[in-house]
Parts: structure tokens; sequence; C-alpha cells
């Protein structure tokens, strides 16, 4: 066993009431290794009091709900954050009144917190960090468990295409679908898109900006949203879309969340991107970031900045 791995297990054993957290507008990884690892605390210490927190996930219920958790309840706490690589992006600020913070995370670490503190950029998803945590402890992972770590992984490898992939990655994958639950429905569950959610993918695939470069962009803007009938976390679905088009190598995508504010997405196939999205706001890994762009000029530069990072690749 890691010696962290003991540390953060020494700690969950020592208190009796545990809250985690994840960061926001959460993925299936966020929510896989939050819930994934609530459910294996309960049912490795069913005396405990294990909740989870953070705003509901639109378009993700079908896998978990939040607990609501009374701000006294953190007096005393553990709290523990996974899948959050810096604290400005954990949902709920109610983070720091807990008696002691954990992070396990497996984005880069550029905001150190918490103590212990387990980040592995190498790891497939903190699903599977959570997988790994409780096979270290000989913590009991109910089938609930099973079916929310398993949906992290698939979600944050892009169904096992993605190169932080690893053979440790499947042998996790094949000891959690043992478990007795529908993991055909989870890889449907994922897969299916709304009527609205494919016209926004057919607009996107029309409407790709590609740059003789490699470089792709796009921008989603408020009106289109109302006319498609979509909010801007259903647009998640479209994301990874650019990436099936050979003549693309990185690209980003701008969601219009407020007049001339917007969300952006990176992806890529090879190019590193993730500097670029700290330079704006944002982080997370070399090949999928996230960041923030206040107005067309700082899309512009964002634009011409992946080009030229594309271009010398």
């Amino acid at each position: 066993m890691k010696q962290v791995q003991k540390a953060i297990i020494e700690k969950i054993q020592a208190y009796g009431t545990i809250i985690i957290h994840r960061h926001q507008s959460p993925d299936p990884d966020a929510l896989g290794s939050q819930v994934g690892l609530a459910k294996i605390i309960q049912a490795t210490y069913p005396q405990k009091r294990v909740y989870v927190v953070g705003e509901a996930s639109e378009g993700l219920t079908w896998m978990a709900q939040m607990d609501t958790v009374a701000t006294e309840q953190y007096t005393g706490a553990l709290v523990i954050v996974t899948d959050t690589a810096n604290t400005p992006r954990i949902s709920d600020e109610r983070y720091a009144k807990g008696a002691d913070l954990i992070k396990i995370d497996h984005h880069p670490n550029d905001e150190p917190y918490g103590d212990p503190m387990w980040v592995e950029p190498e790891a497939s998803s903190s699903s599977e960090l959570i997988y790994d945590l409780a096979a270290a402890g000989k913590m009991t992972v109910p089938t609930d468990a099973a079916r929310l770590l398993y949906t992290g992984i698939v979600g944050d490898t892009g169904r096992f295409m993605y190169s932080a992939t690893t053979a440790h990655t499947f042998e996790v994958a094949a000891a959690l679908i043992k478990h007795d639950f529908d993991f055909t429905l989870v890889n449907q569950n994922l897969d299916t898109m709304s009527a609205e959610q494919a016209r926004l993918s057919a607009y996107v695939l029309e409407n790709l900006i590609i740059l003789p470069s490699g470089a792709a962009h796009i921008t989603l803007s408020q009106e289109l949203l109302k006319r498609l009938g979509l909010s801007v976390a259903q647009t998640s679905s479209i994301v990874s879309l650019p990436g099936k088009i050979a003549a693309v190598s990185a690209w980003v995508i701008f969601v219009e969340q407020a007049p001339e504010n917007y969300r952006v997405h990176f992806r890529s196939k090879g190019p590193i991107i993730n500097e670029l999205a700290k330079a704006h706001h944002g982080g997370g890994h070399p090949l999928a970031s996230g960041a923030r762009a206040q107005g067309k000029a700082e899309t512009k530069e964002i634009v011409t900045a992946l080009d030229r990072i594309v271009s010398h690749q």
C-alpha cells in the first residue's frame, strides 16, 4: 500500500462524519469518484455519516443524486474532494469548513491543497484511483459503487480511446463489471443524446472552422442554444465531436454562458493545450482542458494561440 493511501484510509477511519465534494459542472468521473467513494465508505463503515454535495448535475441524474447538508454538519467533519485540480472549481465553497481536507485527483497538480493529498496525473481517471484506494485498504466495493466507478472510467477515457488508458485501467474495469450491474446500459446512457443535441452536433459539423494548421474552432451562442432548446450543460455531448474529423489536430469550443462570457473547451489529438487553458483562467490535462473567456477579443486571442501551438507541433 502506498503511504498516501494508508494516510487517507487512516483519516477515513478516524472520522464519524465525512463530506465528499467534486468539481463544478460535473462529468461522469467527478460524480463516479465522488459518489463511488461515498458508497464504498458507507459499505465498509456502516456507522459513519457520509454525504455527497454539489450543484445538480444536469444530464447525469441517472448516475446519482446529491445530499442536503447543513453548514453545522461540517464542524469536526472530514472533507474529501475528488477530481478537482484547484479550489476555485470545487462545487460548494463550504469544503474549507471541515476539520481536515483530503485531495484525490488525476489532473496536473497546479494547486496543491489538502493533507494528505493524492494526485496521480498518469491515472486514467479519479474513479480508477478510488478503486485502487478501496483495493489497498481492503474496503468493500458494493455494486452501486462499482457502477459509478465504471461509469467514471468509461467517461474519462472516452470509452478507452484516450492515451491515459493503461493495462491497469482495463484490469480495474474488468474487476468492476464482475459486479451485478448492467454495464451495457451505462455505455448506452453515456452515448445517448437528445434530438436537440443531435441537431447541435449537425450544426457543429457544418460550421466548425478548420484552419490550415489543423486547429479548429466554433462558437455556440446563447441565441443558438435558445433556438435549439439546449442549456449550456447539455453542450457537453459535442465537445469531443470535432476529433472525429481527420483534418483536425486540436480544437476549441466557445460556449456563451452570458453575453460575451464564454466557457471554453479545449481538446487535442497531440498538441499540448493545457498551458493555453491556464493562461485563460483554466487548466486541466495536456490534451483536455477548460477555461473562461470574456469578450470576442479574448476568443480570437485563444484561436490565434491554438493555431500557433498546432503549427509548431
